[in-house]
Parts: structure tokens; C-alpha cells; sequence
């Protein structure tokens, strides 16, 4: 078996992640690899399965009232949750059924606490704010784990659209190949040719190539690629930049909106491997499963609404971002192939 060393454990860490994992979990969770690494021959799904035992057992803890306890153990089964990605990539043994089995096991595991951590506080209270607070936990954690995926799909078929009128248009003052075929069927902007019939068909034949009048432009200004976030959008400090065509037929850059962040700011982020945005899917379930647990059951339901709203703004602004995003460019059927004229 070889002997793995931290770097090589170091090296199977994400580009970017969120400031909870980033130095509060990967620290631990990084040691931890390299013993299982080097002493086990655990696999990633058996990790898995592993951090799905330790998260049932945090929802037994808080449906029995003993918050500490829930929350260490649901903090331990997060860890190990991190710890499969980094052996399938140290040991390159992931698996296609592994990414669908932890990708169900967070869902399962984030339900079944929301559920014990309601049912318990309410079984000593009486207060039927906790199954609110239950129920809402749950809602928004599915909500966003669908609608990743979906503005995911949206950002790729506005990239489909775009790529396909890139390649109709041409490069600046020029014809797309569909453009000088229609030009040459029909034979309005040859300067100098003449035509004959064949049948009923008519052919015509150019003495010199055929040149537009005018440099053709997309009607829409066209915005690179930016990078996703979770399957979303608004992971990068950069602001974005819009291309267009101007009348020579040179691209004119415009810079887009600032972003909020200075950028100094999100030097030092990427450098430490932080995503730009405070809050997202995995520092909500921290505070509403660790840290509100730990500070005792007075913080529960305010901590939980302010992390839920909070997650709820983010989630808001990325769908602004991807409606942005998508409007430039709408879904469009494109042309795979010019009509055929027999001659």
C-alpha cells in the first residue's frame, strides 16, 4: 500500500469552498484522510454510508433533547462526509453510484435532523414554532439542492444558443456559412454574374466573391462564460464583461457592474480558497445543526431564521444573476443545416 503524505491529502481539496469547510472542517478532516488513507482500506461510499450512521445518530440526540451531543456528532459527520471526496480522488476510486449515494445521504441526514431537533424541543416545550422551524429548515435545504441543478441546466443551454449564433454570425465583417450559401442561391449581392436556367431551377454563377454591404452584428451583445457556483452563478469576484461588434467590425469591451466586493478582498479569499458568497448551503445547516445546539435552546429558533433568511437572499440574488444572465440570449431554435435547391 503506498504511504500518502499530507500534501498529496492537501492536493484532493477543492479549488474554492465555503469558509465553514474551508478552516473549520478541513483542518480536521484533512488528518483524518491521511490515517484512513494509510491504515484503512475504507472506501469512499463506505464513508459515506458512515457519515449517513453519524448524522441519524445527531437526529436521535436532538429528538431526545441532548442539543450538545446532536451537534458534535452532526459537526463529526460532516467531517467525514468531506473525508470520501478526498480518498476518491487520493486513491481514484470514486464512483458514479457514490456521487448519487452522497449527494441522497445529505438530504436524508439534513431531513432527519431538522425533524429530531422539532420534535424534540417540542416535545419539552409545547411550542408549535419548532415544527415550523423543522419544516422550514427542510424546505429550503430541498429547495435549494433543486434549483442548483436547474439554473445549472439553464446556464448551459444559454451557452448551446450562444455558441450556435457565434458560429451563424462568422467572425466580425464576415458570413456564416449558412448566410453565404443563401447569398449564392439567391444572387442579389453579386456584383457582376449572369444567370441561366437549368429545368426550373435557377443557377447562378459569380465572376467575384461575394462581399456583404454591411458587416453583419448580433442583434444581442454577446457575455462570456462565468464561472458556476454549486451549479449556480456569482462564485467569481471578477465583475462580468460584455462583447459586442462595432460598425468596422472590431469587438468593443464594456465593463459590467462593480462587484460588491473589493477586489483586494477577493484576492485574499482565493488565495484561501474561500467562495465570495457569506452564506450558502453548508454554513445554514452549521448554524442551524452546530453552532444554535451549542449556544443553547434560546438561540435555536432566532439563529435558524436568521441563517435561513440569509441563504434565502443568496439563493434570491443568483436567480437575479441567472435571469441576467439568460435574457441576453433567448432559448432559440438553431438551424443545423442550410435548405438543399436542386439544380
Amino acid at each position: 500500500m503506498r504511504a500518502y503524505s499530507l500534501d498529496d491529502v492537501l492536493a484532493t481539496r477543492k479549488r474554492k469552498d465555503s469558509w465553514w469547510t474551508v478552516f473549520l472542517v478541513d483542518p480536521v478532516a484533512c488528518r483524518l484522510t491521511l490515517l484512513v488513507a494509510n491504515h484503512t482500506s475504507v472506501t469512499p461510499n463506505g464513508l459515506t454510508r458512515l457519515s449517513l450512521i453519524l448524522g441519524m445518530c445527531s437526529a436521535i440526540c436532538f429528538a431526545g433533547g441532548r442539543l450538545v451531543a446532536g451537534a458534535l456528532l452532526f459537526y463529526v459527520s460532516f467531517a467525514v462526509d468531506c473525508m470520501d471526496g478526498k480518498i476518491a480522488r487520493l486513491k481514484g476510486t470514486g464512483t458514479a453510484f457514490g456521487l448519487w449515494l452522497d449527494y441522497v445521504g445529505d438530504r436524508i441526514r439534513v431531513v432527519c435532523c431538522a425533524s429530531g431537533l422539532a420534535s424534540g424541543q417540542y416535545a419539552v416545550t409545547g411550542d408549535v414554532s419548532y415544527i415550523l422551524l423543522g419544516a422550514g429548515v427542510a424546505v429550503l435545504d430541498l429547495f435549494r439542492y433543486v434549483n442548483a441543478p436547474q439554473m445549472k441546466r439553464v446556464r448551459e443551454t444559454v451557452k448551446e444558443n450562444r455558441l450556435g449564433h457565434l458560429a451563424s454570425v462568422g467572425p466580425a465583417g464576415s458570413v456564416g456559412p449558412a448566410e453565404q450559401g443563401a447569398a449564392g442561391r439567391s444572387g442579389h449581392n453579386g456584383r457582376a454574374g449572369h444567370t441561366g436556367h437549368t429545368g426550373d431551377a435557377e443557377v447562378v454563377m459569380l465572376r467575384e466573391p461575394i462581399t456583404p454591404r454591411e458587416p453583419l452584428t448580433p442583434r444581442e451583445p454577446i457575455t462570456p462564460r462565468e464561472p458556476l457556483r454549486d451549479a449556480g452563478f456569482g462564485d467569481e469576484a471578477a465583475p462580468p464583461v460584455s462583447l459586442s461588434v462595432s460598425p468596422s467590425g472590431e469587438p468593443v469591451r464594456r465593463a459590467g457592474r462593480r462587484s460588491r466586493l473589493p477586489r483586494r478582498v477577493g484576492r485574499l479569499l482565493a488565495r484561501h480558497r474561500v467562495r465570495t458568497h457569506l452564506i450558502s448551503g453548508i454554513e445554514f445547516h452549521a448554524a442551524v445543526f452546530v453552532v444554535a445546539p451549542l449556544i443553547g435552546t434560546a438561540a435555536l429558533v432566532p439563529v435558524a431564521v436568521g441563517a435561513g433568511a440569509l441563504l434565502l437572499l443568496n439563493e434570491v440574488f443568483l436567480i437575479y444573476r441567472m435571469w441576467l444572465f439568460a435574457r441576453v440570449a433567448p432559448v432559440v431554435p438553431l438551424v443545423e443545416k442550410a435548405p438543399r435547391v436542386s439544380v
